[in-house]
């Protein structure tokens, strides 16, 4: 077992199929009910769990409302307010700087171009992305989050290691319809059973397309380093 299908484009079409009939029900973990939300719930998830951002977020969203109220705000006060989120004092300035051009260049909208977005400070294509497909119903681009760039090269769909060379890899082969899907399908996968340190390949859906698979090889593809 283990073995991929012969072309890359075959492998995506099974892995899609098989984790859709899976995970029917996949999408987006965070809590947000606007725009304005969404972005800084998404800012706040880079290198921290979705649950503690939702978390933090139930008090922020009812302390801090508008774009005003962001851009306003006093940094170290608002690092204590998301105190628990990991590199909470850049975020802080982030949010804050953030809001002040949103209100400066966007008539305090959140933007709706990938320029646009990306040009806010501490919002990269991954930031991006998430807005423009859950804030914008925009879909350009896949969002290339932990859980991504590790099944993908797990499973032998890419060889990058970067997030923008990944993102222009599986844009070429992952079919447009399912840009969007691709990514929450690999997040509940990801943290269901394909996860980073002990994935279950005996319960996993793909194992028999894996070339990462521990039942039957040394190494894992995503680390390049060999199975314990």
């Amino acid at each position: 077992m283990g073995e991929p299908l012969d072309s890359r484009d075959a492998q995506v079409e099974e892995v899609i199929d098989r984790l859709y009939d899976e995970y029917p029900d996949s999408t987006i973990s965070l809590n947000f009910s606007n725009r304005l939300e969404l972005l800084i719930a998404v800012m706040l998830s880079a290198q921290c769990t979705d649950e503690r951002v939702n978390e933090e977020t139930a008090d922020l969203f009812e302390k801090y409302e508008t774009v005003e109220d962001y851009a306003n705000a006093d940094v170290d006060e608002l690092s204590e307010d998301i105190g628990s989120i990991t590199y909470h004092n850049s975020k802080a300035d982030y949010i804050v700087s953030s809001a002040q051009t949103m209100l400066e260049d966007h008539d305090g909208e959140v933007p709706d171009t990938m320029d646009e977005l990306t040009e806010l400070k501490g919002v990269g294509r991954k930031t991006a992305n998430v807005v423009l497909q859950h804030g914008h119903d925009i879909v350009e681009g896949i969002v290339v989050d932990t859980h991504v760039q590790r099944l993908s090269r797990r499973l032998g769909i890419t060889e990058d290691e970067r997030p923008e060379a990944i993102e222009e890899d599986l844009m070429g082969i992952v079919p447009e319809e399912h840009w969007q899907q691709y990514t929450h399908l690999c997040i509940s996968h990801g943290r269901a059973t394909c996860t980073a340190r002990n994935p279950d390949c005996g319960d996993c859906v793909v194992e028999d397309l894996c070339p990462s698979s521990k039942l039957d090889h040394d190494v894992d593809l995503a680390s390049g380093e060999e199975w314990n």
